[in-house]
């Protein structure tokens, strides 16, 4: 697969089928979390695999942007470990989340990430899935085949982008 294309065309998906997503497509996913860029090579991450419905309902019950999640059959918990990176433990997850969403885009398959710590949300779902107080719960995966269609447009690039310094649009 092209990764730029693939980048291009993945999108967050909010609606799901029940089918199942199948366990070796789950270890593609985790896998290529695995494989992300980490400072120092430290890796302070931890995944979490969820297929259990009534716990997935109780994510949505907690998680007012992820209400989805009941109906997405897998989601992952992503966490970060201070003890083994106290400065990158909170940036080199979501590195681990990208290539995670590719890689499920790869395998066929449709998610959506979803902002957990430094919210109200953190505790409740350490307390849920028996997270130990001295790691971060950082954000949780929808994961599943998706039942819509998404567009999504980007700031053309002279709107985000500087030369050399800021405001500097010459190249």
């Amino acid at each position: 697969m092209d990764v730029v294309k693939a980048i291009r065309e993945r999108r967050s998906i909010r609606k799901y089928k029940s089918t199942e997503v199948e366990s070796e497509k789950v270890d593609t996913i985790l896998q290529a979390g695995r494989w992300a860029p980490s400072a120092s090579n430290k890796q302070p991450w931890h995944f979490i695999v969820v297929r259990d419905e009534a716990m997935r309902k109780k994510f949505a019950e907690i998680h007012n942007y992820g209400r989805f999640m009941a109906e997405s059959p897998v989601v992952i918990v992503v966490l970060g470990n201070p003890a083994k990176h106290p400065r990158y433990h909170l940036a080199d997850p979501h590195n681990a989340v990208q290539n995670m969403l590719l890689a499920a885009h790869y395998e066929g398959l449709n998610t959506c990430w979803m902002g957990i710590r430094e919210t109200d949300i953190e505790p409740k779902f350490r307390e849920l899935l028996d997270i130990p107080e001295e790691l971060r719960v950082i954000c949780s995966i929808s994961v599943g085949y998706g039942d819509q269609e998404r567009n999504s447009n980007r700031f053309p690039l002279d709107e985000i982008v500087s030369w050399e310094k800021y405001g500097n649009s010459e190249k």
